[in-house]
């Protein structure tokens, strides 16, 4: 789940950064808010724009190492990955199940997550 945060695509050379700006402090503080991002990435329920944008962004973020991600993207991505993995580990989990089936990435990150863990 490297890049669970701010991704979205562009055929450029990074995902556009339309959404840079979005407060993804607001958005981990939310329940409601944070639910409703992971159950549009889960397919389980309506998403926003941006929202769609990461659902169709993050497989291949996570393919690629998030090399297309912007600065703000990739600073994103850490803050959310932290708080998921120690904050919220049932959403991370499903998140996992449905991005990383096989756990190809749980292992290819194995590293940045366990050096996440306990720093929320």
């Amino acid at each position: 789940m490297a890049c669970v945060a701010v991704t979205w695509a562009r055929p450029e050379s990074t995902y556009t950064d339309k959404w840079d700006n979005i407060n993804v402090d607001e958005i981990l503080e939310s329940n409601r808010l944070l639910k409703g991002y992971v159950d549009c990435l889960l397919g389980k329920g309506r998403c926003t724009p941006d929202g769609k944008a990461l659902q169709e962004t993050l497989p291949d973020a996570l393919e690629h190492e998030c090399v297309k991600c912007t600065g703000k993207q990739k600073s994103g991505a850490d803050k959310v990955i932290r708080h998921l993995v120690n904050k919220r580990p049932d959403l991370w989990k499903e998140l996992a199940v449905k991005y990383d089936p096989d756990n190809i990435y749980q292992a290819r990150y194995k590293d940045k997550i366990d050096a996440v863990k306990g720093s929320a």
